[in-house]
């Protein structure tokens, strides 16, 4: 008994004096692709004017032709799609963005999921969005895609 007791001792010692650098744990979200799609000739949103719907919309990985899944933002004429499943693993990703079966846009991604100083993040090592114009909003986090 008095040799158990004296082992639990010695592994509870052990354990408080291991030293975390960590004082706090955090965690960064990857930041969400949101698309906004207008005229080239009016820069009105093509959903906005209803040129297309959005039931209309698939996002497919070309990879392997499965669908991917993202969300459609239709508040006070915002219309706005978002793809947030990119940037939580370490993963390249190279999708086509299409409305009634014609392709818009592809996005490609290169992620890295990293984990550093105790923070868990993720990189954007190269984004390209190909087949279309486009004009990126740093402050907004918004893609706007130019379409005839």
């Amino acid at each position: 008994m008095k040799k158990s007791i004296i082992y639990l001792l010695f592994i509870s010692l052990f354990l408080t004096n291991c030293k975390n650098d960590c004082n706090k744990l955090c965690f960064t979200p990857p930041e969400p692709f949101q698309f906004e799609i207008v005229d080239a000739k009016t820069g009105i949103n093509v959903f906005t004017n209803n040129t297309y719907e959005s039931r209309y919309i698939k996002v497919v990985n070309l990879k392997d032709g499965s669908r991917v899944d993202y969300n459609f933002i239709s508040e006070n004429n915002y219309n706005v799609l978002t793809i947030n499943t990119i940037g939580w693993e370490t993963e390249i990703v190279n999708y086509s963005i299409q409305i009634d079966d014609n392709e818009i846009f592809t996005l490609y991604v290169d992620a890295e999921f990293l984990s550093e100083n105790c923070c868990s993040f993720s990189r954007y090592n190269e984004i390209k969005i190909e087949n279309a114009q486009y004009n990126y909003d740093k402050e907004k986090g918004l893609y706007t895609i130019f379409i005839n």
